[in-house]
């Protein structure tokens, strides 16, 4: 005979995902674990981001749908790395083999990035007719279409899965674009570092945008993106937590937004910057030269506080009682980053009990 489920179980499976696959990965095969290891402790989906080759979400995605039955997948796509027609059938694709629980995530990169490979930037525009595009296929619509995306003509879903389109969501954390997630997302997945002051001020750009352009606030959800690090080593609290700050922190405007909506000090990030490992880097991201136990060296530079504030790190209660402190700000959801599911057990267990009626 199964387990009774708790009464905070339902909540935490949809409030809570989790990545798989974090970070820089070699193995692409251990995602199929952490997905049903995410299952296992009660989480409601699993999100994987874009990365060549190791982490090309078209094939993901199909793997977990299958390996963990029942989960919401976030799958994350850029959306003029392919033809509209390919993303959008993926996606429709995908709404088949979960069950209608397919995420469609739209990240843009940094334009570096972009302009590194010879491909152009991802605008908030671009993005916008994606958007449009994609919704219109999904309703059956036959497309054509000019504008910055392309030149597309009678772009059609043949053999359409006849279901609800999947939510949009998309990452954002500059005014600019958590503004046009609340015009026209479905959610945002707000970035990682915030303090709970960062995410409330990210929420009220989101919904006073949303209502702006006539919409309810409410329907659009706010995911908050956290690090966890529950128990861990101390050289692997210092990997997950202090490393990744690094990569978040290193990324040009990524940095800056970050300090500006937590009101940090923007000296210290000056210095980060400035850091000797970082002398060679000539524009490319820390996290695509270095590994995050690489990055520990330059992690000293990040006022404890920041870590503490930005985070959920130490015993599994007290991480539980930090992420508590995101929902009751008003977030629907919150994406745990970091840590692998199976070291999240004991945090879930606690984070159950305080859902608990």
């Amino acid at each position: 005979m199964s387990k009774p489920l708790s009464p905070g179980s339902d909540l935490l499976s949809d409030r809570f995902s989790t990545y798989v696959l974090p970070g820089r990965a070699e193995d692409p095969t251990v995602a199929v674990q952490q997905a049903r290891d995410a299952q296992a402790i009660g989480l409601g989906g699993v999100w994987l981001a874009e990365r060549y080759a190791i982490k090309e979400p078209g094939i993901h995605c199909g793997a977990l749908a299958q390996a963990a039955p029942g989960l919401k997948i976030g799958g994350t796509f850029h959306c003029h790395m392919r033809h509209p027609l390919v993303t959008a059938s993926a996606a429709n694709l995908m709404q088949a083999y979960t069950g209608n629980r397919f995420i469609l995530v739209l990240a843009r990169a940094v334009p570096a990035h972009w302009k590194a490979m010879g491909m152009p930037v991802l605008t908030l525009e671009r993005t916008r007719e994606f958007i449009h595009i994609a919704r219109r296929l999904w309703a059956g619509e036959t497309v054509s279409h000019s504008g910055t995306l392309g030149e597309f003509v009678n772009l059609r879903l043949t053999d359409r899965y006849d279901a609800p389109p999947p939510p949009i969501v998309l990452p954002a954390m500059g005014p600019r674009a958590l503004a046009f997630a609340g015009e026209h997302a479905d959610g945002v997945l707000l970035h990682g570092l915030l303090t709970t002051d960062g995410v409330r001020r990210s929420m009220t750009i989101v919904r006073a945008a949303a209502e702006r352009a006539g919409r309810d606030p409410s329907e659009v959800r706010i995911i908050a993106n956290v690090v966890v690090a529950p128990d861990l080593p101390p050289a692997e609290e210092a990997a997950v937590v202090g490393g990744r700050a690094i990569t978040y922190l290193q990324i040009p405007a990524f940095g800056e937004q970050i300090v500006n909506f937590n009101q940090w000090d923007p000296a210290v990030l000056e210095r980060i910057r400035n850091h000797p490992l970082f002398a060679g880097l000539r524009g490319r991201l820390a996290d695509q030269a270095f590994t995050k136990e690489t990055l520990v060296k330059v992690a000293g530079e990040i006022p404890d506080f920041w870590l503490r504030e930005g985070n959920a790190m130490g015993t599994p209660r007290q991480c539980a009682v930090r992420l508590k402190a995101y929902l009751d700000l008003g977030c629907d959801e919150i994406l745990l980053h970091g840590s692998q599911p199976g070291q999240m057990a004991e945090m879930m267990n606690e984070m159950r009990k305080l859902l608990e009626p």
